[in-house]
């Protein structure tokens, strides 16, 4: 648990839940001590609603994430809880299980969604056969839930070029997507310092230019 944070759920103050066990296997993965089904820092759930009842009037939202959040059977359950404490709720996923996705957004009053890839190269991130339909299929119902979100694409330069991430944002934009982000894998954490990288400085801040252009609200993060 990250008892407080401001860069979570947009524009309110809000601590974010790490939910144990991941089914993808990213090769840049920012939390990978999360992966397992079970991890060495549990918090039993009656702590936690301990201390959102401490934090009531003095935070403003709980954030699910992971790992990935929605392979939790009582994902919904505690949403709804913290809902009754009066918090609003947000979802950080990646749509691993679509129909399990769809179930968890709609107890969220915001999502934030990870693009791995284009549908033929996700494999590549994951690491898993079929992700990438998965992926963009969990897109399609989020959009169709008419839930408060955002798309962003972690971007590794060993994984993804320009050209890659540029049609990510074209399909995004052809889907209707307003809001994009994409988030930097910081250089300590490279593939293979012998892998070539994938776009010069000159390259990147041309395609963030035109990203810029193409949607109504784009953002470039550390990661």
């Amino acid at each position: 648990m990250v008892p407080l944070t401001t860069l979570d759920y947009p524009g309110l103050l809000a601590c974010v839940l790490f939910c144990q066990g991941c089914a993808w296997r990213c090769r840049y993965c920012h939390n990978p001590q999360l992966i397992p089904a079970r991890g060495e820092q549990e918090i039993a759930w009656s702590q936690i609603l301990g201390f959102l009842q401490r934090r009531q009037g003095l935070l403003q939202a709980v954030v699910f994430s992971g790992g990935e959040a929605t392979l939790q059977g009582g994902l919904v359950p505690a949403m709804e809880q913290v809902r009754q404490l009066g918090f609003k709720v947000g979802l950080h996923s990646a749509g691993i299980k679509p129909w399990a996705f769809a179930w968890a957004a709609q107890a969220a009053d915001w999502v934030g969604f990870d693009v791995k890839a284009l549908v033929e190269d996700a494999d590549l991130i994951t690491g898993v056969s079929g992700s990438g339909k998965a992926n963009w299929r969990s897109l399609e119902r989020l959009l169709a839930s008419g839930v408060d979100y955002e798309c962003r694409t972690t971007v590794h330069w060993h994984l993804l070029d320009v050209e890659r991430l540029w049609r990510i944002g074209q399909r995004l934009h052809a889907f209707g997507v307003e809001r994009f982000a994409v988030q930097l894998v910081r250089s300590g954490r490279m593939l293979d310092p012998d892998l070539p990288m994938t776009a010069t400085p000159s390259e990147a801040g041309e395609l963030w230019r035109r990203l810029e252009q193409l949607f109504v609200h784009f953002e470039l993060r550390d990661h």
